[in-house]
């Protein structure tokens, strides 16, 4: 006998969003009606649940807490956002968190830690197995952002004279290994790696086979105060599963997963795209109307700033715009395309900066081929703005000052999107961070300058 299924009841596998599911929650939650909630909820995987949290007003997500009859575990705990994770720490009562952190991950534990009060940190460290604390409290010793702060200090080794027989038995007679880990790390006696071979490798090679004769080519490890970016980057560009921590002496102190340093690749990305909207990092979608305009207002009043040079070029020319008003009109058509025209090539830039692909060594080929791109992008524009001109404003004039105003306008844009976040890499600041306002100075300045002078030249 086979039964069908009734097309509105999902299958247990399948996928559903959490913005499906939110509106009901939401409407459980405000109702006070525990039941659902908790069927709603039942279901759902921790990083969901946690997608939840994160979208709740503060408000809600204190009435969440206390109504959710469901546990707030370890699992959940690490998938929250950092930037709410104080706050839902502060809600929960103690006997609670700590159960929470005793499940996590040494990693998770030390992520969740290093964004707490140092009375909360001490609270949370005493819930701890002291082999655990240990641990936690030395990763707590390495620079923030740092690979130290990233890693897993269990790590499965073995000397690097071991056959494949001599590993499986070790495998299988043990009982602390990780719940999840992809590489056996070989050592020699005094602890510094030398290599590491796969779990499928051991599985699948003959018993008296050594260790060594298996390893992986891919083999690289890492400082543990190497800069998690650079983790990442290394991960990310060598195609990594694990990667062996190593400490100033070179000896194994954790191991960082990939899941770990995606993560961060994930971060990197997020935090440039802010930095170039100059939006805080910390910023969310539950945060309240003050604390949104508190974030953005200190980069608003810096554009104010810089806006005021392209209105200081405007006054300029006031004796051409009391001229010919219809200046007045076409002057945004030059300065929002280049602007437009700098936002692309700056992406493209802070891009290739993150990832390593822009370097001192090819800057000058990328210099120059956003220039010709430039070049070829205002030719194009300046034909139609020209035609523009001639046709619907019966003067071919305006038409050429328009086009040669926007051939220079791309020009500088182009550029200006490669030297500016350049130029901020050079000096050690972040590219991402003031690039935008720069660049857009400049397009708009001059865009106005180019417009307007040749305008006063041409025209009067």
């Amino acid at each position: 006998m086979t039964t069908t299924r009734d097309a509105d009841t999902p299958l247990d596998d399948e996928f559903t969003p959490v913005s499906e599911s939110i509106g009901r929650i939401i409407e459980a939650v405000d109702d006070g009606d525990q039941a659902a909630l908790d069927q709603l909820l039942e279901p759902m995987h921790a990083a969901d649940i946690a997608d939840v949290i994160e979208q709740l007003s503060p408000a809600r997500r204190r009435a969440f807490l206390s109504l959710y009859s469901g546990e707030i575990d370890g699992e959940i705990l690490s998938e929250i956002d950092e930037s709410i994770r104080e706050e839902v720490v502060d809600l929960l009562p103690h006997e609670i968190v700590a159960e929470a952190v005793r499940e996590m991950d040494n990693d998770d534990v030390v992520d969740l830690l290093e964004d707490l009060e140092e009375t909360d940190q001490r609270a949370l460290l005493a819930a701890l197995d002291d082999s655990d604390r240990a641990a936690v409290e030395q990763s707590l010793t390495y620079p923030e952002n740092s690979a130290g702060r990233l890693m897993q200090p269990d790590v499965v080794t073995a000397p690097e004279h071991w056959t494949v027989g001599d590993a499986i038995a070790f495998l299988r007679s043990e009982d602390w290994l990780p719940d999840q880990f992809y590489h056996v790390v070989l050592v020699d006696p005094r602890r510094h790696p030398t290599g590491y071979v796969t779990l499928g490798k051991i599985l699948s090679s003959r018993p008296q086979m050594l260790l060594k004769d298996i390893a992986e080519d891919s083999f690289r490890t890492v400082k543990a105060r190497q800069d998690e970016g650079d983790v990442a980057y290394i991960f990310n560009q060598y195609h990594l599963i694990s990667a062996p921590v190593v400490d100033d002496h070179d000896r194994l102190v954790g191991i960082i997963t990939i899941d770990d340093a995606m993560s961060v690749l994930d971060e990197e990305h997020e935090e440039d795209f802010l930095r170039m909207a100059r939006v805080a990092e910390d910023s969310h979608v539950s945060d309240s109307a003050f604390a949104t305009a508190r974030q953005r207002l200190p980069w608003l009043v810096i554009n104010l700033c810089t806006a005021s040079i392209s209105a200081l070029v405007i006054a300029q020319f006031e004796d051409t715009l009391s001229a010919l008003v219809i200046l007045a009109a076409l002057m945004p058509i030059v300065a929002s395309t280049g602007g437009i025209a700098g936002t692309q090539s700056l992406a493209v830039a802070v891009r290739a900066l993150a990832t390593r692909e822009l370097t001192a060594a090819n800057a000058r080929r990328v210099i120059l081929r956003e220039l010709m791109a430039g070049l070829l992008n205002g030719l194009g524009l300046a034909v139609i703005l020209f035609a523009a001109g001639a046709l619907l404003l019966g003067s071919p004039w305006i038409g050429a000052v328009l086009g040669m105003a926007m051939i220079a306008n791309q020009i500088v844009a182009a550029t200006g999107g490669v030297l500016v976040p350049l130029a901020l890499s050079r000096l050690g600041l972040d590219p991402a961070l003031a690039s935008g306002t720069f660049v857009t100075t400049m397009t708009d300045v001059m865009g106005f300058f180019a417009f307007l002078g040749l305008a006063s030249w041409m025209l009067l």
